[in-house]
């Protein structure tokens, strides 16, 4: 999946008439919940006729309005996923093929190639204009860098944030206990930027988070998923990751590809001045033993 329903709409808004768009545009004011009215209230929502809300969603390429409901279904199902369900609909959709070998005989070849094909869409779909104001953001020495993951992302944020703290200063991880987070969120301030990195199911913490650094005035950038984080909503920078996997499990491999994608470019942007904090740093650990 490359994108939302939403997104797809946006997408086609100039091969719609100009009555259909008054649809569209109800829509995506709604949307998703716009989505599930009937069509006669978005006909009235819209002041258009109720066939040209059919006509609408023939035109994005649905069979009828029921068929786009159902798409959006679908999303909602996917975005919501856990393991469990990925696991249990996987199992359901399995067809025993006689005489095919099990366990350990099973060839690797289908797991790579989901890797492969979610790596290359990664990269593919990247917007370079979002990827270049992360890499601004995260090379400017005036700006303090905050981090932060959910359950299993916050290895990401780490692994981001361990390699910004040997190029660059002023970089740090939200605290865990609860009356340091308290203090650290109270005072983010309009030079910061943090990032945050949430993958279905979201965690309402790295949203209220997100929420409170764009209130302070300062810079959000959200790693996430095809279906976005409700962080995304307030973030200035969004970078989207594929999870396509064999297993129930999310991939976060093309996740850590664009996060050393992002390093490299920071790295190239801070020059000279990352090259000399490299090698204080070094010296510091080697002087003090832990080199």
């Amino acid at each position: 999946m490359s994108g939302t329903l939403a997104d797809e709409i946006r997408d086609r808004l100039g091969d719609l008439s100009p009555a259909e768009r008054k649809v569209a545009r109800v829509l995506l004011a709604g949307y998703p919940a716009a989505v599930f009215e009937t069509v006669a209230t978005i006909a009235e929502r819209a002041a258009v006729s109720t066939p040209t809300v059919l006509r609408c969603a023939s035109r994005l390429g649905y069979r009828g309005f029921p068929d786009l409901q159902a798409a959006l279904r679908a999303e909602l199902d996917a975005r919501n996923a856990s393991p469990i369900t990925l696991y249990e609909s996987a199992a359901a959709a399995q067809t025993p093929v006689p005489g095919a070998t099990t366990g350990g005989d099973r060839s690797p070849d289908p797991q790579l190639a989901l890797v492969q094909q979610a790596l290359s869409q990664t990269f593919h779909e990247m917007s370079p204009h979002e990827f270049e104001s992360a890499a601004e953001l995260l090379a400017d020495p005036r700006r303090r860098i905050h981090l932060v993951g959910g359950r299993f992302t916050h290895l990401l944020a780490q692994y981001l944030g361990l390699h910004l703290m040997q190029i660059r200063d002023q970089v740090s991880f939200l605290p865990d206990r609860d009356v340091e987070r308290t203090s650290f969120l109270t005072q983010l301030a309009r030079r910061d930027v943090t990032v945050v990195f949430d993958y279905r199911r979201y965690e309402d913490d790295m949203t209220l988070i997100a929420e409170l650094a764009r209130e302070r005035g300062g810079k959000v950038i959200a790693f996430t998923d095809p279906w976005l984080s409700p962080a995304s909503a307030h973030a200035d920078v969004v970078l989207i990751s594929q999870v396509n996997s064999a297993s129930p499990y999310d991939s976060l491999t093309p996740t850590l590809a664009l996060v050393e994608a992002l390093i490299s470019a920071v790295l190239d942007r801070l020059g000279p001045d990352a090259h000399q904090r490299m090698k204080d740093a070094e010296g510091v650990a080697r002087r003090t033993g832990l080199l």
